[in-house]
């Protein structure tokens, strides 16, 4: 075999390799996930571990919520705040 065209293969293996990974890291933005949440965010209470699990999972894709209308009311608000901080999560400034 070729050894341009070995070198060439791994290449190709290494970029696929490379791009699952990264797909498997991404957080999957979906708002309902942060549902555990919901009753904090109203109540002002201490939010439960799985509020904080979600909340952490989700951090990433915080921008885009703030971005999105209808969700922007709910990252900003008193009460998201108090949550997040609670749950040692920063709101990020997007």
């Amino acid at each position: 075999m070729n050894k341009s065209f070995s070198f060439i293969i791994l290449c190709v293996m290494m970029i696929v390799l490379l791009s699952s990974t990264q797909k498997a890291n991404a957080a999957t933005c979906n708002p309902q996930d942060l549902l555990p949440c919901a009753g904090f965010l109203s109540s002002g209470a201490p939010p439960s571990k799985a509020c904080c699990g979600k909340l952490k999972a989700q951090q990433p894709c915080f921008c885009g919520y703030v971005k999105n209308p209808s969700l922007k009311q709910y990252i900003n608000s008193p009460n998201a705040k108090k949550v997040a901080s609670a749950c040692g999560v920063s709101i990020p400034k997007c």
